[in-house]
């Protein structure tokens, strides 16, 4: 378990514990609860406490978040550590790494590697990503150490992602296609008017040789969504083969977070990180500017 302390500001006296911490640091109700449930899971100034207890400006409130283990099997295997404290770990996933582990592909996955990392230092092994990559997608990957962390951090995560596509275009654009299934395929997604909304915002930083370099942002999660939405308008990205990419350059799809910023809600902070495209995309760069 993680014991989080925050010190009552003047605008919460007279308040109760559970409206500080909910109000004030966005502790669900759920967490409150499974905390209330542990002896000394709630204390205001090193004193077990109620969460119905008055609190007063200058009090210390600390409570415990669950740290659930995880149940991955921990392997060595190469990633980029980034930053960690006791609330997140900043990776760099490479390719050809799925976060979860599955059938016949029990021992190679971003779990299993994270899992070795904490075995390692002697802390609980626990994975609580706050987004998902596709195996192939490189980047920076935010994961919490405990509950508050992930569900007080969730919504104010921004990515920004950088990928090669066929094509030279220009400027920027809004792509707003609703994504599905395809019809007769289990992984397989397409624009489709039966599927969920979706929106992807694009920008060209350079292109040449048939190949553009862009950035993304988007505004809503869907599986595959920017490796649908640019195929959809015939710029499939590079090396995504399941979607019309070429693999020419590239075998597998040149797409990487390249930067992601939070809200870090135990030291009230925003924080940043940044990630240059890894060496296989390098290369493709290199032809977009005319030399291999």
């Amino acid at each position: 378990m993680r014991r989080i302390s925050f010190v009552v500001p003047p605008e919460y006296e007279g308040a109760m514990v559970k409206v500080f911490l909910r109000n004030r640091h966005g502790v669900s109700a759920g967490i409150l609860a499974a905390a209330k449930r542990i002896s000394g899971g709630i204390l205001v100034n090193g004193e077990a406490a109620y969460a119905i207890r008055i609190v007063h400006a200058g009090d210390t409130v600390t409570f415990l978040a669950e740290q659930k283990p995880s149940s991955a099997l921990p392997v060595l295997l190469p990633f980029n550590a980034v930053y960690e404290d006791e609330d997140f770990f900043v990776v760099e996933k490479p390719p050809a790494m799925p976060m979860y582990p599955t059938p016949g592909h029990d021992a190679d996955s971003l779990m299993n590697a994270t899992a070795w990392h904490f075995r390692k230092k002697g802390l609980p092994s626990v994975f609580y990503p706050l987004y998902r990559l596709d195996r192939d997608t490189t980047g920076l990957v935010l994961l919490a150490k405990n509950s508050y962390a992930a569900s007080a951090a969730i919504q104010t995560v921004q990515k920004e992602y950088v990928a090669f596509c066929r094509g030279n275009l220009r400027g920027k654009g809004r792509e707003e296609g609703k994504i599905g299934l395809m019809p007769g395929h289990k992984v397989q997604r397409c624009v489709c008017e039966e599927g969920d909304p979706a929106v992807t915002n694009w920008e060209v930083l350079e292109s040449g040789n048939n190949l553009s370099f862009l950035r993304f942002l988007l505004e809503t999660g869907r599986t595959h969504q920017i490796r649908v939405h640019m195929a959809h308008r015939g710029n499939p990205l590079e090396g995504d083969d399941l979607y019309g990419g070429s693999l020419h350059y590239i075998h597998r799809q040149a797409l990487h977070v390249s930067q992601m910023a939070f809200f870090h809600p135990v030291k009230e902070q925003q924080m940043r990180f940044v990630s240059p495209i890894p060496p296989d995309m390098q290369r493709v760069y290199s032809v977009l500017k005319g030399s291999k």
